[in-house]
């Protein structure tokens, strides 16, 4: 494994499990195949219908992980509910996650759905009065 650094995309209010990045790689393989697919009909050039087929091999290998994946965590929501929960705000790693290192969401610019967006079904949400941002606390400011 490389220390590389990786873009993560991020939801305000939750912390993504890795089963996004499946998605997303499911997504991009499956737009790439088709693309190659277009080349091939437009030229008949044989090449591209090679490749396609090779990235079509590789959205099914993803798709499987991305199985994997999201059944560790509903494992975990089923099993352990209170972690699930703590996970997802991003209080703690998921566990099939990298533990080293980890860094707690940033929870700074998270908004109350219902005293700052005026979401009346969403009193029971209410984020107000939140302790103050561990990921700012622990590596500064987003």
């Amino acid at each position: 494994m490389q220390d590389d650094a990786v873009w993560v995309r991020g939801v305000t209010g939750i912390q993504l499990h890795h089963t996004t990045d499946l998605q997303d790689a499911t997504r991009f393989l499956s737009n790439a195949a088709m693309a190659l697919r277009a080349a091939h009909v437009r030229t008949g050039d044989d090449q591209y219908s090679a490749i396609a087929a090779q990235l079509t091999t590789m959205v099914e290998e993803t798709r499987t992980l991305e199985g994997e994946a999201r059944a560790r965590m509903q494992v975990l929501h089923a099993s352990d509910p209170e972690r699930f929960v703590r996970c997802r705000e991003g209080h703690e790693p998921w566990p099939d996650e990298i533990q080293a290192g980890f860094v707690p969401r940033h929870t700074c610019r998270d908004q109350c759905l219902y005293h700052d967006h005026d979401v009346l079904d969403a009193i029971m949400q209410c984020t107000c009065g939140q302790p103050p941002c561990r990921a700012c606390a622990i590596g500064g400011a987003p």
